[in-house]
């Protein structure tokens, strides 16, 4: 263990992450930055989160013709790196927050425990969508082939426009992406493996108003057809057995996310009753001084780059006053 405990360590390099990095490096506290391990499956939390997931983005301010997620995110490392951000490719396995400094266990990714000291941690490493886990599923999300977790992120490119369409899911979310969709699409398909949805009743209203809305009842996506862009989805009767061809270019998985918190459990921080980081007030602070939250893994309602960034930005000043209080600068 170092002797000199770090000033503030950024735990993720989501759009959260990277803009405190900035922040922080900015304002000479010489940040570090945790990146987690590179992982085989988006079903885990990876390096830059979940916009490496994401083909194009046209929805973040400053990207007139859209920008790669991959691309954006270097780029907000490049531009952390510039202030003096520091980087380390480790995952964090468990926190002690009951004294300070801090102490945040580590793993190398190749079973090589450590461990530093921290006078502040931000936790950034934002949520997960809930995936099917199909094969096919998860090698065109990776290859940007029309599978998606994000609607609002997504939908609206050119790719999607006058196209099928179809949403997994039965609850709220669900009926939130798939209302959102039908203002580009030609037809949006909710497929959902039970005889009624979950939503409420004015969601599912909102969403069966629109002409170009359908749903189909008990019915599992059982596999997804196209070798380099979604053609189709192989449903699955949760009745009957029977198997059904369902031609879409788009299919958009609504099942929920988990936070990327189980590294938290039994440090004392406070989780909500979903697994987020709670939040003590309208900024960062969380039930323990000295440690701040950003990002998805504290936002369960926007989950966007944009409010991500900002959440980012607020933990950033809120650590570096902190720290100055304390009389670490």
């Amino acid at each position: 263990m170092p002797d000199h405990p770090e000033k503030l360590v950024i735990v993720g390099s989501g759009p959260a992450g990277w803009t405190a990095a900035i922040y922080a490096a900015r304002a000479q506290l010489n940040p570090l930055v945790l990146t987690g391990v590179p992982k085989t499956s988006p079903s885990i939390v990876l390096p830059g989160g979940q916009l490496m997931l994401t083909t194009e983005v046209e929805n973040y301010p400053g990207f007139p013709h859209g920008v790669m997620g991959p691309d954006m995110m270097a780029k907000f490392q490049e531009q952390a790196q510039r202030f003096g951000t520091r980087v380390q490719s480790l995952d964090v396995t468990r926190c002690d927050f009951s004294s300070r400094p801090f102490t945040l266990h580590t793993d190398d990714g190749n079973e090589k425990a450590g461990s530093l000291r921290a006078h502040a941690v931000i936790i950034a490493t934002g949520a997960t969508a809930n995936w099917l886990g199909l094969p096919n599923e998860m090698r065109l999300a990776q290859a940007g082939g029309g599978v998606s977790a994000c609607a609002v992120c997504d939908g609206a490119l050119p790719v999607f426009r006058d196209q099928p369409l179809a949403v997994v899911g039965g609850g709220d979310t669900a009926m939130e992406e798939a209302t959102y969709l039908t203002k580009f699409a030609s037809t949006v398909y909710v497929i959902h493996r039970r005889d009624a949805l979950r939503a409420s009743k004015i969601m599912q209203e909102r969403f069966l108003s629109k002409p170009n809305a359908k749903v189909i009842y008990n019915a599992a996506v059982d596999d997804v057809l196209g070798q380099n862009a979604i053609e189709g989805v192989v449903l699955k009767d949760t009745v009957t057995g029977q198997r059904s061809t369902l031609p879409v270019k788009g299919l958009f998985i609504a099942i929920g996310h988990t936070p990327a918190t189980a590294f938290l459990k039994g440090s004392g921080l406070e989780l909500d009753e979903s697994g987020y980081v709670a939040l003590k007030r309208r900024d960062s602070d969380t039930n323990i001084e000295g440690v701040f939250a950003a990002g998805d893994v504290a936002d369960s309602h926007y989950r966007q780059a944009v409010t991500a960034a900002g959440m980012g930005c607020q933990a950033a000043l809120d650590a570096e006053r902190w720290l100055a209080a304390q009389g670490v600068g």
